[in-house]
């Protein structure tokens, strides 16, 4: 908990449920005893809730296993016929032997394969292991630097910077035909 849930512990919750602790005892009336378990079953309450909304709420943390999987263009960020095209046009794998397969394809007829190998930075000096690309060259001008994971509670995506198309989004998913 936080440091002014502590001082609201230590200066007021303590020492008020010692005076309606005692008041209790030593009157033995129903409504001091139900003044008190209300107090404390709130108090339970919150630290709950406030628990269930941090597991909720906080980003998904990597290991390099997550980064294995078939990736495709995210079109839910941007739609139109630029994001189709990129989509029938690129996508790539990373296999569980650390290698990457960058496909150029013409919808579900691949035309040319770039491959490289994948390694992550330790996750002990970042909350979450990130991405490392190292290309055979000469690569796609997508594969020029690594990519910037964006995490949220249940899920991420890969973002490469290009020099033609600026921002490219991958996500995890396998390539099905557009309708």
């Amino acid at each position: 908990m936080g440091f002014g849930f502590n001082l609201f512990f230590i200066f007021i919750l303590v020492p008020l449920t010692g005076i309606l602790l005692i008041a209790w005892l030593l009157s033995r009336k129903l409504l001091i005893g139900k003044i008190l378990g209300t107090i404390w079953l709130g108090i339970f309450g919150l630290i709950l809730l406030a628990g269930i909304t941090r597991e909720v709420t906080s980003k998904t943390e990597l290991e390099k296993d997550d980064y294995y999987g078939e990736y495709v263009i995210n079109r839910d960020y941007f739609k139109g016929k630029q994001t189709d095209w990129q989509y029938n046009h690129f996508r790539f794998e990373i296999t569980d032997n650390d290698s990457i397969f960058f496909y150029v394809t013409d919808k579900e007829k691949i035309l040319k394969t770039y491959r490289g190998t994948i390694k992550t930075t330790d996750p002990r000096n970042f909350r979450s292991a990130r991405l490392i690309i190292e290309m055979e060259e000469p690569t796609h001008h997508i594969l020029t630097s690594n990519p910037t994971t964006y995490r949220s509670a249940w899920d991420f995506y890969l973002v490469f910077k290009s020099p033609k198309f600026y921002n490219v989004f991958f996500e995890k998913g396998k390539w099905k035909p557009i309708e």
